[in-house]
């Protein structure tokens, strides 16, 4: 056991034993030595009167629990030197089992940390006071709190901060919480000069003063002295606070109650005293221009006519002027509200507005965004928010300024363009068979007549015929004459669209709103916002979609599928079918009221068959075209081929006509045109011919409707297949047996 002691006292820290309870039965010489205690007064528990006050409860529990659970363990206290100086020292112990793993001994060490954690204690007060400066406490506060946490290091000394007086020529007390009562008429005001104390002088030098006697010291006045003596200060050092370019802002001193020089700490203690004390006083007076100027600010944003906002560095509002105020018709209180944005902003933007000011304000340069901001009257406008910095002296940013400009015309007359265009394409990829009315008839320009009178209306029109009469060339020909015709013209084939997709055709649909709806969808209605949109085949629609397109010609608004928010439009609709509405209506096929609506203008396009003399100029004319497209120049036609035409019933009207001239173009090997004989029959034979035809050809072309829209995709939630609601395969066949090139109808 001896030399077991021999070899502890040689361990260059302190060490200890104890037994199983916890009570010291030996103590190294280093341990000994640091307290000033000896054996006698340390053991058994006696160890506890090196602790301080302030860890000794901690610190008996701690070991108490330790003892308990006989596994190693550590914590951190001060200890008390021999000269009265408190150091934290790192303390670990290890028990000494027996073969039952019970503790026979406890082995301990303590290890000096003072360094490591007076440097955690100023980073600790460094970040406070960032923190209490961020959340706007005042200068008196955040002073306050430095100089406790330095006196918590330095004890028995304490610490104290004068503030340079405006005049520059005194400095005030600004804080020091153990600074004595009797003191501080000395120091408040404290003037500068050579011979006024530590303070003073280190103000009047701009460089560290060291008093280690004040009862010697030339420095200090004799009144000065005597007072200093009197409250218990018997030495004081003090470090003025400068700023970069050496203005003093004021001085930051350690008052001592016995006369001796600061120890190598203490000095440290002092230098970042100093420094913390100069972020804390430049910060503030840094936030109070700012408020100042803010004030001033606040008078011209008002008198803006544009949305101001002034952020906090982490994008807090503090405050909006009055045209953001009034705009919003939240008052101030409820816009700084970390909640606000949720009733301001539209549903659709508050994720990506999220994402791109977070992403802005992480950084220091100006970024701006697009956004729709919800007005008073509950209407949301797009305006354009840019954000720019403002930064301090060392260029670090202290606020935000926000400018919100609205630019929802803009963004009306981008979104019509892009519906415009839309249609356009459409229009294109769908043109017409026809590119304008051929014919000089009494019938047809009982037509044009009707057309000339209804186009500069509003008025609903319902467009009646047979298939293939051209319902849709009369309805582009009332657009085109109408004062809608800069803006889209906008078809739907009610027809070629599965009942299920209808609605969400014409109204659009939200995100999630169905199975399949990946992303928010805009409906043809919105499309034709301004402009016209053309409902060909509107007898098929389905009794609920009925409703809904009712409530929009009645209210002129509706709601996307997965929607309650209502959505305006200007629209002109016009329809068509080659149904009899009348008898739809009778059969409760359609409703009546919608009927009314909708048959407002009445137009019957005449057959083929009741114009026929119409028959010789739409032969030429579709001769002229066919040829033009097949690059083939055709001068005559044929008297019989002529003669064939006319005495053909043609069932399916002028796209049948088009589809023979056509094919005969394609076949003609001189400059003459003729057909083939065989391709017509007489009488009821021909009749039941082109019954078989007709319906070939409707089915073709709501297949060719559907790969329109679809853009050549069969499968899939968005493919053709799905529009039709028929299999795939099923798809794929017809497609093959109308031998239609799907590829084409990909962009």
């Amino acid at each position: 056991m001896d030399a077991g002691r021999t070899i502890i006292d040689a361990i260059p820290t302190l060490a200890w034993r104890a037994r199983p309870g916890g009570s010291t039965e030996f103590l190294n010489r280093r341990w000994q030595d640091y307290t000033g205690l000896s054996p006698e007064e340390g053991l058994g528990w006696g160890w506890k009167k090196a602790v301080h006050p302030d860890d000794l409860g901690r610190l008996t529990v701690e070991w108490e629990s330790i003892l308990a659970t006989g596994e190693p363990g550590e914590t951190a206290a001060r200890l008390l030197r021999a000269d009265g100086v408190y150091r934290w020292f790192l303390l670990r112990v290890e028990p000494f089992l027996d073969g039952a793993r019970q503790a026979l001994e406890w082995y301990g060490t303590a290890t000096d940390i003072e360094g490591l954690k007076r440097a955690e204690s100023l980073r600790a007060a460094e970040k406070r006071t960032l923190e209490m400066i961020a959340d706007g406490a005042s200068l008196e506060d955040t002073l306050n709190d430095v100089c406790r946490a330095i006196d918590a290091q330095s004890s028995p000394a304490f610490s104290t901060i004068l503030l340079m007086d405006p005049d520059g020529k005194r400095l005030w007390h600004a804080a020091g919480p153990r600074v004595p009562s009797g003191w501080l008429p000395v120091i408040s005001p404290r003037p500068i000069g050579p011979r006024e104390g530590c303070s003073g002088a280190a103000a009047y030098f701009k460089k560290r003063i060291i008093v280690a006697d004040v009862s010697t010291e030339p420095l200090w006045s004799d009144r000065g002295r005597d007072l200093a003596i009197q409250n218990g200060i018997h030495a004081a050092w003090s470090e003025p606070i400068l700023t970069k370019d050496g203005q003093v802002l004021g001085t930051f001193a350690l008052y001592s109650p016995e006369p001796r020089m600061p120890t190598e700490a203490e000095i440290e203690l002092i230098d970042a005293a100093g420094k913390i004390a100069l972020i804390a006083i430049g910060r503030h007076r840094s936030l109070e221009a700012l408020r100042k100027s803010e004030v001033e600010l606040r008078r011209i944003t008002d008198a803006i006519a544009q949305s101001v906002a002034v952020l906090s560095v982490d994008g807090q509002m503090l405050y909006a002027n009055r045209v953001l105020v009034d705009y919003t018709g939240y008052p101030l209180e409820d816009l700084r509200s970390l909640g606000f944005r949720l009733r301001v902003v539209h549903p659709d933007d508050v994720e990506r507005l999220n994402d791109e000011r977070q992403h802005g304000l992480s950084g220091d340069v100006p970024f701006e965004f697009e956004v729709r901001l919800r007005r008073h009257d509950g209407e949301y406008r797009w305006f354009l928010v840019r954000y720019n910095p403002l930064r301090d002296e060392g260029g670090s940013v202290i606020r935000w300024y926000a400018t919100s400009t609205d630019i929802d015309e803009r963004k009306q007359a981008e979104d019509r363009i892009r519906k415009e265009n839309l249609a356009l394409r459409e229009e294109i990829t769908g043109s017409s068979m026809f590119e304008e009315i051929v014919g000089s008839s009494g019938a047809l320009r009982k037509v044009l007549s009707q057309i000339a009178k209804v186009a500069p209306t509003d008025s609903t029109v319902l467009i009646t015929g047979e298939t293939g009469t051209g319902k849709e060339l009369v309805a582009r020909a009332i657009h085109t004459k109408s004062k809608r015709a800069a803006r889209a013209f906008v078809r739907v084939n009610c027809a070629a669209i599965p009942q299920a997709l209808i609605a969400s055709e014409l109204f659009g649909h939200e995100r999630g709103a169905f199975t399949g709806a990946l992303q928010r969808r805009i409906g043809r209605f919105e499309s034709a916002d301004g402009g016209t949109l053309f409902l060909d085949e509107v007898g098929d629609l389905p009794a609920e979609t009925q409703i809904a397109l009712l409530r929009v010609l009645q209210e002129r608004e509706f709601e996307r599928v997965g929607s309650n928010r209502p959505i305006q439009v200007d629209v002109r609709v016009l329809t068509a079918t080659h149904r009899d509405l009348k008898a739809a209506v009778a059969a409760g096929q359609f409703r009546e009221d919608l009927f009314y609506r909708l048959n407002v203008f009445p137009i019957a396009v005449p057959s083929l068959r009741d114009r026929a003399g119409d028959i010789p100029l739409l032969v030429e004319y579709l001769v002229e075209r066919s040829a033009r497209r097949a690059c083939k120049k055709i001068s005559h036609i044929e008297k019989t081929t002529l003669d064939l035409f006319k005495a053909y019933g043609w069932p399916g009207n002028v796209r049948e006509l088009q589809n023979v001239v056509e094919r005969a173009v394609i076949l003609c090997e001189g400059d003459t045109l003729s057909v083939d004989p065989t391709w017509f029959s007489a009488g009821a034979s021909l009749h039941r011919k082109s019954e078989t035809i007709v319906p070939a050809l409707r089915e073709r072309e709501k297949i060719e409707a559907a790969l329109r829209e679809s853009k050549g995709r069969v499968a899939g939630p968005f493919g053709a297949a799905n529009k039709l609601g028929i299999p795939r395969q099923t798809l794929d066949s017809k497609i093959a047996a109308f031998g239609i090139n799907k590829h084409q109808f990909r962009q």
